[in-house]
């Protein structure tokens, strides 16, 4: 019999829903909203109403964060995704099948969107060296993300929050890997999909070039291109770049030497460093100046960067406009008197003092307040340089410092991590913080990394749900709901009541977010499967791994995160991702059927 109580949370649940689907409040404000209006209405206690932010989902959820976080800022996950990139070759089925599936592995143990934001400058690279648009390899990427994270408990909020919703109804918990069959069943789908049919629907176009922020051809002349040289093994002379004037006769500078004898690149020679029969080059300057600057020396121009392709690509490396502010400690003194290149491992490329540009003689140029420096080099040296205050930087960039000598230690707290989490000595939760707390300890992450690492609108957004999903199952709503389903559907096989559980939640997941699905749908999935004789753990199961099958709109982080790159449009999604959504769901209750003994 329908009461009060459960009239009044209906309406809560109807009112959270709209919120989130017309977007006034952003999501997690909403939850909040939940959060607190909860115990107004005496629907939850006080303390239910905070449950949330100190369940065992939330803090697992924290904490994997932080360990993904950890193994990214070492560079492992690079080491990881270079010889991919390199595997896949010239192929776009290849290139497919190798960045896909790997970004699925490791959406298993981090966020997806971490897993796909790291492979993509690199796939970016690949697919504009062989002439591949991007839009043919990032939805395939993006969606295998997705995916991914059903390959273990661990791999996505849903499955995180799994047990601590089937726990009030006594159920059995679910292992790290009990999933591990379903999801590499809907990978190996997702990915012959995207090889054979998924291909063919592909937008063809779509590929965008990265714009520099600033007009450098315009405003700096010397500084519209980065070529790599080989100097000739017939070369003898023995003075220094100082010596040689490159900067004076040619007005060209060089950014980056590669000495093979030595096995060492250099990313800031100095002025008293000599050439050597065999090395390698990076200049900046103008194409015909570095041409003559060549030809004299007898050099040979490369057609693009070849030993400095990665350390000097676009997400490594690039140029920036910074202006010496007032109180600077370069005030009054030149680049040579503060050893500005030993110092800095940035290259001086042209100074600007109000409407004069200098392209020679910048180590001796006394500077001023208000000179603008265009200085190239290495975001990690950058991000060292913003932290020193002696300039202010015009051109917005992002960096961050590489603890590659702490990657060890990262896979060691990421080991511990998992083996307890394997143990099933201890909870969840804990596991995965030894792990996080093993970051910070060995210092792969300063606490205040970690902090900023977490995204704390999910935090929230799980913190003020999982009250409502209480007072959905405490209220006895989701049981009155699912006997009204129920009936509705008469009487139904096991397959066919996961088949709705699965659309249900796919068309939720559209609309309100994967967490908010999970949170309200699984109360929801266990009382129809009691009601129906079907076992309620397996009807909780579809419900966090449907909510992954968000693939025909770009409202999943990962889908929004790769638009822009992609060139794609809602059209896009629609097209690639309706069939998905069907495979998917036709998959997912398959592999149920076969690993489960499903029957009906």
């Amino acid at each position: 019999m329908l009461t009060g109580e459960m009239i009044t949370v209906m309406v809560v649940l109807v009112v959270a829903v709209f919120l989130f689907i017309v977007e006034w409040v952003r999501v997690d404000v909403v939850a909040i909203i939940v959060m607190v209006t909860l115990p107004l209405l005496g629907l939850v206690s006080g303390d239910e109403a905070f449950m949330g932010l100190s369940s065992n989902a939330v803090v697992s959820i924290i904490a994997v964060i932080i360990i993904g976080a950890g193994l990214d800022r070492t560079g492992i996950m690079n080491k990881v995704a270079k010889p991919i990139t390199k595997l896949a070759g010239n192929s776009e089925s290849r290139l497919i099948t190798f960045v896909s599936a790997t970004v699925a592995v490791i959406s298993s143990f981090m966020q997806n969107i971490g897993a796909v934001a790291l492979f993509l400058p690199a796939t970016q690279r690949v697919c504009k060296k062989v002439n591949i648009p991007p839009s043919r390899v990032l939805i395939p990427m993006g969606f295998l993300g997705i995916i991914g994270g059903c390959l273990t408990l661990v791999g996505s909020s849903p499955l995180i929050l799994l047990n601590d919703l089937m726990a009030p109804k006594g159920l059995e918990p679910f292992g790290l890997f009990d999933v591990t069959p379903i999801g590499i069943t809907l990978v190996v789908a997702a990915l012959a999909y995207f090889i054979t049919i998924g291909r063919f629907i592909l937008p063809k176009g779509g590929q965008t070039e990265t714009k520099q922020l600033i007009d450098f051809g315009r405003i700096y002349y010397t500084a519209d291109g980065l070529y790599e040289l080989k100097v000739p093994e017939t070369f003898n002379s023995n003075k220094t770049l100082e010596e040689m004037n490159i900067r004076t006769e040619y007005l060209v500078t060089v950014v980056a030497i590669a000495k093979h004898k030595e096995e060492r690149k250099y990313f800031a020679p100095t002025r008293n460093m000599r050439l050597s029969p065999g090395d390698d080059i990076a200049v900046i300057g103008p194409i015909d100046n570095v041409k003559r600057f060549a030809h004299e020396y007898g050099m040979h121009l490369k057609d693009k960067l070849e030993t400095f392709e990665e350390e000097l690509s676009p997400t490594s490396a690039g140029l920036v406009e910074a202006i010496i502010p007032p109180r600077s400690e370069l005030e009054g003194k030149t680049l040579r008197e503060v050893h500005f290149r030993e110092k800095y491992q940035v290259n001086p490329v042209a100074i600007r003092r109000r409407d004069r540009i200098y392209y020679a003689g910048l180590s001796d140029l006394t500077l001023q307040t208000g000179d603008i420096l265009l200085l190239h080099g290495l975001w990690e040296k950058f991000a060292i340089l913003k932290d020193s205050g002696i300039f202010t930087f015009i051109t917005p960039f992002e960096a961050e410092v590489m603890k590659t000598h702490k990657a060890r230690a990262a896979l060691i707290c990421f080991g511990i991590a998992i083996a307890l989490v394997i143990s099933g000595k201890v909870k969840l939760s804990v596991a995965l913080m030894t792990g996080a707390l093993g970051m910070i300890l060995t210092g792969v992450l300063t606490i205040d990394e970690a902090y900023h690492a977490v995204d704390w609108r999910t935090v929230f957004l799980l913190g003020g749900l999982i009250p409502l999903g209480v007072a959905v199952e405490k209220t006895g709503t989701a049981a009155y709901i699912a006997k009204e389903v129920l009936n509705l559907l008469g009487e139904v096989s096991p397959v066919m009541l996961l088949t709705v559980i699965g659309i249900l939640t796919s068309i939720f997941t559209l609309v309100v977010s994967n967490v908010g699905a999970t949170v309200l749908l699984v109360p929801l999935a266990i009382n129809m499967a009691l009601g129906a004789g079907a076992d309620p753990r397996i009807a909780a199961l579809t419900v966090a791994v449907a909510a992954s099958n968000t693939f025909v709109l770009p409202t999943h982080q990962v889908n929004a995160y790769i638009m822009g790159p992609g060139g794609y449009r809602t059209v896009d999604y629609i097209k690639a991702g309706s069939i998905m959504t069907i495979l998917y769901l036709v998959v997912m209750i398959g592999a149920m059927s076969v690993f489960y003994g499903l029957t009906g």
